[in-house]
């Protein structure tokens, strides 16, 4: 059966990956901010720069004169990293300082109007650039001079790689956060689910009234589809009873008249082969009415194994009336037949009726295809464990027969009549009440052993 990952797991992954999409978002929106944030305070600074050597020009006689003002270069000096450009140009495009390289791809119209900001590349290096314009009102030298300042942007992304990590640290310690908060949320919500398993398994077998346990609304559903399968369920389980009651009743009567018919039949007055024939339809009708009830039994401890309620019994007791069930009244007398039992009762968990038809199955088996002149019924008790031991002084079985002969109609016997369920009644019942069935194999002076275990609760003495 192939393992289905848990509802817990499914949920968790999908939350973890929608965390996962939202917090790279989240980084990602971060990156474009704290360059923005970074860009606007640097082009504060480059700005500022600039219209401070705008401030600094000058007209005196005719003559345009330029006063760098040191005001303008500490405030770019606030970007240790970043090397500074600048040129100074009067209103023909003459440079009067700086480098006269320097290019600004502008129209002159719009920087007279407002001081104009954009990226662009210089000595091979990204550098932001700000153009400022003046006019000059002097007749001798009217026009508009112009101010270019070119700054590196190294500062710049080193503050947007800050920004962008503590940013980055702080949306993965939310995310964190909101993970485990989803975790423990969805423990809680997953909880109704396992009150409801919980309250399933505490049922007993036997109830198959419908489930009232109170869950979400979303499960619902769920509660309808247990409760109409427990209804359908039992409507067969009281079909399947009446048809084990109905066919017990219909097959045993007309065997055990069968049976009774042959037995009236004298066989004196037929001749040899006669006599054979019904010999032989002897046989068969009791194999037949011995299988009849073996399979009729089997019915019923499987049955009741699923359904009744297990409850302390006298193993003691169990046993004693198993073996007055199975002992016939015509059993050979030349057979030795004992029962021994401790005077301390062990107490088992189980349904009596079904640990009374497994006993009695083994005691059949032994007497029918075991035994020779002894057979041995024994309670026995250890620290923690009660058994019973069926022994006889037959062949025994095989021990590379065990693990077969517990299945149904498996046997070890060829012929003789052996229907193969004795040994599997058994097994099953025992398995269903937490202990197990097993074999000693024969020794010297002793016999072949079957064991059936079992665990104690409490005792009695009597």
């Amino acid at each position: 059966m192939r393992r289905e990952t848990s509802l817990f797991a499914r949920l968790a992954l999908r939350i973890s990956l929608v965390l996962g999409i939202g917090a790279g978002l989240l980084v990602t929106a971060a990156w474009y901010y704290a360059r923005a944030a970074a860009d606007d305070a640097y082009d504060r600074l480059l700005l500022g720069a600039a219209l401070q050597m705008a401030d600094g020009l000058t007209v005196e006689g005719g003559q345009l004169i330029v006063n760098l003002p040191t005001s303008a270069f500490e405030l770019l000096g606030l970007a240790g990293r970043d090397r500074v450009f600048y040129r100074i140009t009067d209103p023909s495009g003459r440079t009067l300082t700086g480098y006269g390289d320097l290019e600004a791809n502008i129209d002159p119209t719009t920087v007279r109007r407002e001081p104009v900001l954009e990226s662009g590349r210089y000595k091979g290096e990204a550098v932001r650039i700000a153009v400022v314009s003046r006019a000059l009102a002097d007749s001798s030298a009217p026009g508009w001079a112009h101010v270019v300042v070119a700054q590196t942007t190294e500062a710049r992304r080193t503050l947007a790689g800050e920004l962008t990590l503590r940013a980055s640290v702080l949306v993965a310690v939310m995310s964190l956060l909101a993970l485990a908060g989803a975790m423990l949320a969805i423990r809680y919500a997953l909880k109704p689910i396992e009150r409801l398993g919980a309250a399933l398994r505490r049922r007993d077998p036997q109830d198959q009234q419908p489930v009232t346990v109170e869950v979400p609304r979303e499960l619902g559903p769920f509660i309808a589809s247990i409760n109409h399968f427990m209804g359908r369920f039992n409507e067969r389980a009281v079909l399947l009873r009446h048809f084990v009651s109905d066919a017990a009743h219909q097959i045993r009567t007309p065997l055990t008249a069968l049976s009774a018919q042959l037995d009236l039949l004298d066989g004196d007055r037929l001749d040899e082969t006669a006599r054979q024939h019904l010999y032989r339809v002897q046989v068969r009708a009791k194999e037949l009415a011995r299988l009849t009830n073996q399979l009729l039994s089997h019915a019923m401890v499987i049955h009741r194994t699923e359904t009744a309620q297990l409850q302390p019994v006298d193993l003691v007791d169990v046993a004693r009336r198993a073996f007055r069930a199975a002992i016939p009244i015509t059993v050979d007398p030349d057979i030795v037949i004992s029962f021994e039992a401790p005077d301390e009762h062990p107490i088992v968990s189980a349904d009596a009726i079904s640990l009374r038809e497994a006993i009695v199955n083994v005691i059949d088996n032994a007497l029918r295809h075991g035994t020779t002149s002894r057979l041995d019924v024994r309670v026995c008790i250890d620290d923690g464990s009660a058994r019973v031991e069926v022994e006889d002084d037959g062949p025994g079985i095989p021990p590379q027969e065990w693990g077969r002969i517990t299945r149904r109609f498996e046997t070890s016997k060829s012929s003789g009549g052996s229907t193969g369920l004795g040994f599997a009644i058994a097994s099953e019942v025992v398995a269903a009440f937490g202990g197990g069935l097993s074999f000693r194999e024969k020794q010297p002076g002793a016999g072949f052993t079957v064991v059936l275990t079992l665990q104690r609760t409490i005792e009695k003495n009597v």
